[in-house]
């Protein structure tokens, strides 16, 4: 029962097909019962009171016959006005078209000789209440109608009494009471509640239906359209939607296919220049490095000799020898964000032992880092296995986190954590520098970008080491992320995938004090 319930859910919540077709009909059902049990409340009181006021006619009719019979005779002795008295009854039950007759004696009514016993049926006996009998025995000459329940062949029936009095030897009243079924208009009315519900269900299934056939025509165009969306967007720039008749919904497949064919100019107008500028950058790195490498040589013989120089120029060919190393550091990275953004990056994966890795990582950066006053300390709970990474680009990127945390890091202590689990490892680089605001980290790795623009680089560095980073671990399937707070420090998190294929793991290592180990969600391609 539960799953036929989620199935519903499922299919409301993803089919509008279902969803118009059933609102439909709920309200057609709807709109259907309220109407027709209107009908036939109305029928039904149509009914009664035309079978009331039929039957309050035939009584004032039988009972003015009867009257009239008893007043036209002028019987004196006990016999006659027996004889009279029984010829009023038949009068009654001739003219109302019914035995089911009751007289009964006004109760206090008194004559001179023995008037006729009380006449009583069963079935209206039955019935009379004594409010019936109050009102006729306090109203002379006045009729009322009272809805019974009178007892019937096959059980009790709806019906009517029908009350008045009668006036014998003058001035002795009696009740008059005649019983009328209506079991007649009970029946035509089950007949039309029958005919009705059938008619209903017939209806609602001829409009859902109907509802079903004209959603079809306007679901169908909307499903293709929302395919082909789905096809555009995947990188299908030629899908089109097809274009047929002149009404709405061609409209729209000739203003989605107009901006389709404008999409595919445009994305093919920034591909071309997306090429030309990798080319371009391509070109410019290769062409650059012969005339750096001339200069380098030649930095490289006077760097060698600077202590034959003045201060003067030997401060001069120590600032040549800087900055040409950063102008190749500089050419390195651009080749490199030119073949990631080329997609020409090819791992060379291999078991690796991310402790080891990071250690001589550490050892490389340990000088630099005790001229800027840091200290780099390195735990490893666990993260002993290996894992199936490409040790030059990993290598690089703890290179590059631990740069940053050298330059931010305010002389400092930085600590370098690693750990995994069976499904990721992760490694995570913590300083306790300036940090950062959320709007800054949120950018971190974006190309040449700088928090503090004003800040020199103290370290050489491109400005790409942080984008290369999340290029290097995005290709290995796995995310780079960070922590920051102003005056609390920054925290760089490394984390990839033990198996290809995976979107969601839990990271080995937090993030930052608010984190609570929640997996995170990596992004899509890459290869583990």
């Amino acid at each position: 029962m539960r799953s036929a319930v989620d199935r519903l859910r499922a299919l409301w919540r993803h089919s509008l097909q279902f969803r118009t077709v059933a609102v439909t009909l709920a309200l057609s059902t709807l709109a259907i019962l309220i109407i027709g049990l209107s009908l036939l409340y109305s029928v039904s009181q149509n009914l009664t009171q035309s079978g009331i006021a039929q039957a309050r006619a035939t009584s004032e009719a039988a009972r003015a016959n009867a009257q009239a019979i008893l007043e036209a005779s002028d019987a004196t002795d006990r016999a006659a006005v027996q004889s009279a008295f029984s010829a009023a009854v038949d009068a009654v039950i001739a003219t109302a078209g019914t035995s089911d007759v009751a007289l009964r004696r006004v109760p206090g009514e008194s004559s001179s000789f023995s008037l006729p016993l009380d006449r009583e049926s069963p079935v209206v006996s039955e019935a009379i209440t004594p409010e019936l009998r109050e009102a006729v025995q306090q109203n002379p000459g006045e009729s009322f109608s009272q809805s019974v329940s009178l007892a019937g062949v096959d059980g009790p029936e709806p019906g009517v009494i029908v009350a008045s009095d009668l006036v014998v030897s003058g001035s002795t009243r009696y009740e008059l009471y005649i019983g009328y079924s209506l079991a007649e208009a009970q029946e035509t009315l089950s007949f039309m509640q029958l005919v009705g519900g059938f008619g209903a269900i017939a209806l609602i299934l001829i409009l859902g239906a109907i509802t079903l056939v004209v959603v079809r025509f306007v679901i169908d165009p909307i499903r293709t359209a929302a395919d082909t969306s789905r096809r555009l967007a995947a990188g299908e720039l030629d899908v089109r939607l097809p274009e047929r008749g002149e009404d709405e919904l061609s409209t729209l497949a000739r203003s989605f296919n107009d901006m389709a064919e404008s999409l595919q100019d445009r994305i093919g107008e920034l591909a071309h220049l997306s090429t030309m500028q990798q080319r371009f950058v391509s070109d410019v790195s290769h062409e650059l490095r012969t005339p750096l490498t001339t200069i380098r040589l030649a930095g490289d013989v006077l760097h060698g000799k600077v202590d034959e120089f003045d201060p003067t120029t030997a401060r001069t060919v120590e600032l040549l020898h800087t900055q040409t190393e950063r102008f190749e550091l500089l050419l390195a990275d651009l080749l490199e964000i030119s073949r990631y953004d080329a997609g020409s990056v090819e791992l060379a994966s291999e078991p690796t032992n991310l402790v080891h890795l990071a250690g001589d990582a550490i050892e490389s950066m340990r000088t630099l880092a005790a001229e800027h006053g840091s200290e780099i300390e390195l735990r490893a709970p666990g993260g002993h296995l290996d894992a199936e990474v490409d040790p030059r680009r990993v290598r690089r990127i703890v290179r590059n986190l631990l740069g940053n945390a050298i330059e931010h890091g305010e002389g400092r202590p930085i600590l370098v954590s690693v750990d995994s689990t069976s499904e990721a490892v992760a490694l995570s680089v913590r300083d306790h520098g300036i940090g950062m605001t959320p709007e800054d980290a949120a950018r971190v790795f974006d190309r040449f970008w700088r928090a503090d623009p004003s800040r020199t680089r103290r370290i050489g560095g491109s400005g790409l080491g942080l984008a290369i980073s999340m290029e290097d671990a995005v290709a290995h399937g796995g995310l780079l992320d960070v922590w920051s707070s102003p005056g609390e420090g920054s925290v760089f998190r490394l984390t990839i995938p033990r198996r290809a294929g995976l979107e969601e793991v839990r990271p080995p290592l937090l993030l930052g004090p608010d984190d609570e180990g929640e997996p995170i969600r990596l992004p899509r391609g890459g290869a583990a």
